[in-house]
């Protein structure tokens, strides 16, 4: 997938699927935490909770519907980290089927300190893996 350095498959569940018979809203979100989950992991031992010290809370998500999706379709999720600031990323991600553009989106992502209930700095350790991953500026 071009622009994505990761991907992952994924074949819509009937969990998934909405009373319209397509996939619902909230699944495409569903869909962009567990290639978000699997990228993470892929950098490093991080998670959404762990990024080398804090984890990361979701202000804002933004979705383009681009084409129905149905049971038993399968995807290809893209996902990558597009920008980092001292706090905060933004995320972006991209759902492919058999090469149509069925969705995309992205996410804004705050590095939180889950004790303190606060915004902190993105963890250094983190920003040099996605630097070296996505060839960004750390």
């Amino acid at each position: 997938m071009e622009g994505f350095r990761f991907t992952m498959p994924y074949t819509v569940r009937i969990a998934d699927i909405n009373y319209g018979g397509h996939v619902a809203n909230s699944a495409v979100l569903n869909f962009f935490q567990e290639a978000r989950i699997a990228y993470l992991g892929q950098l490093g031992p991080f998670s959404e909770l762990d990024l080398g010290g804090c984890g990361i809370i979701l202000p804002e998500a933004q979705v383009r519907y681009r084409a129905e999706m149905f049971h038993g379709d399968p995807l290809l999720i893209g996902v990558r980290i597009e920008s980092m600031k001292n706090s905060s990323m933004m995320m972006a991600y991209r759902i492919d089927r058999e090469g149509q553009v069925v969705a995309e989106g992205t996410t804004a992502l705050v590095a939180f300190d889950y004790q303190t209930r606060r915004p902190v700095r993105l963890p250094e350790g983190f920003r040099r893996a996605v630097a070296r991953f996505e060839e960004l500026p750390g």
